[in-house]
């Protein structure tokens, strides 16, 4: 059991989406600017729930990630149940969440095991796995009034066979990460909690099991 940092965002975005419709309509509630995020979302600002998703999947803000648990949930707590329990339904029995967006605290913790289960259901979600893969993408607010851009903290994506899926960090956690490649008719899913050379370790390790993926069909 380890802290998973903002891989945690991948539990919040399943639940949002099995919650809500992604046309609705997200008002900024002020308490969810707690966190702020380099993309500096502004209270009463409105955005699609989708392009909060993306901006909280892309680029791993944390305001958006706070303005959906506020806005799915009715409050930061309720929204923390609902991803307990929906942890609860799929058997991680390993994992329990405090906060919607990985912040480090007592309770909050994952595994790798349960951390892979967590994102091959996320991944049957066409949505989700479209928006894990983005490397840039603008969003506006419903007026248009503003335009936000998001570029991906996921360095592997620029290899064309990289398909997602999400970074993390906090002084507790370390570096976090998870891969998916898709390769050769083949799929890897990388898992990696407190890696001290993130990239660097996850090229080794794919390059790892596409040995032992091309061993075992040779």
């Amino acid at each position: 059991r380890l802290p998973p940092a903002s891989l945690t965002k991948i539990m919040t975005a399943l639940v949002a989406l099995e919650s809500a419709a992604l046309q609705e309509v997200v008002k900024i509630d002020r308490r969810a600017l707690a966190h702020p995020s380099s993309l500096k979302f502004q209270a009463g600002e409105e955005f699609l729930l989708r392009d909060l998703l993306t901006a909280m999947l892309v680029s791993s803000a944390n305001d958006a990630c706070e303005a959906v648990a506020w806005h799915v949930g009715g409050n930061i707590d309720r929204f923390v149940t609902m991803m307990n329990e929906r942890t609860r339904t799929l058997g991680l029995k390993n994992t329990h969440f405090a906060n919607p967006c990985g912040f480090d605290a007592p309770g909050h913790y994952s595994t790798a095991a349960d951390l892979a289960k967590l994102t091959e259901l996320a991944l049957q979600q066409p949505i989700f796995s479209m928006m894990v893969r983005t490397i840039v993408r603008d969003i506006a607010s419903v007026d248009g009034k503003r335009q936000v851009s998001l570029q991906s903290t996921n360095e592997l994506l620029v290899d064309p066979d990289v398909n997602g899926v999400k970074t993390g960090y906090t002084s507790k956690a370390g570096r976090c990460l998870i891969a998916s490649m898709f390769k050769d008719g083949q799929r890897l899913l990388l898992v990696a909690l407190n890696l001290t050379d993130q990239w660097e370790q996850a090229s080794r390790l794919f390059r790892y099991g596409q040995a032992v993926l091309q061993g075992s069909s040779g």
